[in-house]
């Protein structure tokens, strides 16, 4: 009897792991389109298998035979609990810390659990919901989050960026300070070394940590500190 009733549950199970591989899809071609390290594959492989782990974790406990002697109770969704601390793991190797101190890959660590979570929800037959969540979530990642980054308060609008110059006046230090906030920019922290001992004329390395309004294009911004006078070298490292 358990047997025709798996038999007669095939076409369902079927739908439940299409429609989990569907929703991911639209979480991975997002992360595609941004270049993100975690993509199309790994999006469709997790919400896929944890759909899968979710189906086989219902249905194994209506599989344990009743026994008049012994109770045996089983937690329907035991096996897909673990997933969502098993997805962690992925989770953290999305995540980097740069050398500037800069964390990145938080959102596609969220969508990694995301993935998992659009299977477990199939699995378990919240079909409406889990569809509902995606495009919910789409919605403020492509239109929402955009339009704050153009007409939102200034703190949303203020981008963080990383500069790197290399002087060889250290007379200069507060003239380019001075032009750096001309240009909108709010130091958060500076980082100044000499280099060029033993002898040689000293150079002096400057190491900024800033946040601004994007006023003009980076490599235009570029281009103006370059020709600086003052300035040998400069590196800009602008984060979104």
């Amino acid at each position: 009897m358990v047997w025709i009733l798996n038999e007669a549950m095939y076409p369902e199970v079927l739908i439940k792991i299409m429609l989990a591989l569907i929703l991911s899809l639209v979480i991975g071609v997002e992360r595609e389109m941004k270049k993100k390290p975690i993509g199309l594959k790994t999006s469709a492989v997790i919400a896929t298998f944890s759909c899968l782990l979710t189906i086989i974790s219902i249905e194994a406990a209506y599989l344990v035979p009743a026994r008049d002697d012994i109770n045996v109770t089983m937690d329907p969704l035991r096996l897909a609990a673990q997933i969502v601390s098993g997805i962690g793991f992925l989770g953290a190797g999305a995540i980097l810390r740069r050398d500037n101190d800069n964390i990145t890959g938080l959102t596609t660590a969220a969508m990694i659990w995301g993935a998992a979570s659009i299977g477990i929800a199939v699995g378990a037959g919240f079909y409406i919901e889990a569809a509902f969540a995606v495009l919910s979530v789409m919605f403020v990642i492509e239109v929402i989050a955009p339009a704050l980054g153009k007409f939102g308060p200034k703190r949303l609008r203020t981008k963080d960026a990383a500069f790197l110059f290399i002087l060889s006046d250290k007379s200069k230090i507060e003239a380019l300070i001075d032009h750096l906030k001309s240009e909108g920019m709010v130091i958060e922290n500076l980082r100044i070394r000499q280099l060029g001992m033993d002898g040689k004329p000293s150079k002096h390395e400057l190491d900024f940590r800033l946040s601004a309004l994007p006023k003009k294009k980076t490599s235009q911004l570029y281009v103006e500190l370059s020709t600086l006078p003052y300035i040998e070298s400069v590196e800009i490292e602008i984060f979104p």
